[in-house]
């Protein structure tokens, strides 16, 4: 089993900054990307970012120079840093990770549990 647990999320001012954090656990061999969603009430869940384990990154369009994404393949971990957030940006923010659990074993998407971002002043 692999867990990713996400943390970090809670109320900023619009203009502000956040650092989300996702730790994947578990029975880990080998991760290949890393990405955050986000889920806004009554919307669907869509991609903020995504990182390969290369590093090589991908954003949404609304996103881009708004947000980083980074990630720790020493500790499983991928950040999601949010600069100047406005209060669109408000959502359910959910780590993703594609895994695979064992040598030869095929790769397997796996989701934290969600942690809330509420953009306000």
């Amino acid at each position: 089993q692999v867990q990713l647990v996400e943390s970090g999320g809670g109320l900023v001012q619009p203009g502000g900054s956040l650092r989300l954090s996702c730790a994947a656990s578990g029975s880990i061999f080998s991760i290949n990307a890393m990405a955050w969603y986000r889920q806004a009430p009554g919307k669907q869940r869509e991609l903020v970012a995504l990182i390969t384990g290369r590093g090589t990154t991908n954003y949404a369009d609304s996103m881009k120079g708004r947000f980083t994404i980074s990630r720790d393949n020493a500790s499983n971990t991928v950040y999601l840093q949010l600069n100047s957030p406005k209060p669109e940006d408000t959502a359910v923010y959910y780590c993703n990770a594609v895994v695979r659990t064992h040598r030869g074993g095929t790769y397997s998407d796996y989701w934290g549990q969600g942690t809330q971002v509420t953009v306000s002043s």
